[in-house]
């Protein structure tokens, strides 16, 4: 299998704030990898870092085996990452079938089209020319998801997905997160909710204080192990 996404020795910065000390974590083609830990330990520097939200000191970020100099949000699109950010960080002046079409501006070949995701999310489509601010929280994130999708990506990574749903929307996420791994993507997600990680992930990293202090593959049937990672 052939690296998608690598993390190696990650030293990263708010200004001189220090936040990642020396990350090493990798995503192959086709996994489906958790990224955990309790909130305020770093697990969306990494993300940021990839985006250059975040600055980065030492180490070294390849995606699809090329080494980033200087990360940008646009870098890793061209590249065949996709983030929803915690948030989703919706464009409020535009309606919802903007925002998909705006998450196709890297022009990447690929099955995802506003069709696509429409079939994907039929209440998308009711709303489409609805303000996507406008949307209830659950539908936000699929929006979110959505807008993600239409660049084609190799890697989508999931920063806090379930953050503010209620559980029947987490269930439906679930089983969207696993059918687009199942179309081919990796996903990379960064998530508390240890009943999700373990429908969707296959294998995790665990992060404390900025480095990664545990990994492994995930039984669905116990996520105890798991559990000393998250709580406070």
């Amino acid at each position: 299998m052939s690296s998608l996404l690598k993390f190696e020795g990650i030293h990263a910065y708010y200004g001189a704030a220090h936040i990642l000390h020396g990350i090493d974590l990798e995503v192959e083609r086709g996994e489906r990898v958790a990224l955990i830990g309790r909130n305020g330990v770093g697990k969306t520097t990494i993300a940021n870092s990839l985006l250059g939200i975040a600055q980065i000191k030492a180490g070294t970020i390849s995606v699809n085996q090329t080494p980033i100099k200087r990360p940008r949000p646009y870098i890793a699109t061209s590249l065949g990452v996709a983030i929803v950010p915690q948030g989703r960080c919706i464009i409020a002046n535009l309606s919802v079938e903007e925002n998909l079409v705006l998450g196709s501006a890297a022009n990447r070949a690929g099955p995802w089209t506003v069709s696509a995701i429409y079939k994907l999310f039929p209440i998308l489509q009711e709303r489409a020319h609805t303000p996507g601010t406008a949307l209830s929280g659950g539908q936000q994130q699929m929006l979110a998801i959505g807008r993600a999708l239409m660049a084609n990506p190799d890697l989508i990574i999931l920063d806090e997905p379930t953050e503010g749903l209620a559980p029947v929307i987490i269930d439906q996420l679930a089983d969207i997160f696993n059918h687009v791994a199942d179309q081919g993507a990796a996903l990379l997600l960064i998530e508390q909710n240890l009943s999700l990680v373990a429908r969707v992930a296959r294998r995790y990293y665990a992060v404390e204080k900025g480095s990664v202090v545990a990994q492994g593959t995930i039984d669905p049937d116990d996520i105890s192990g798991l559990r000393t990672h998250i709580a406070a």
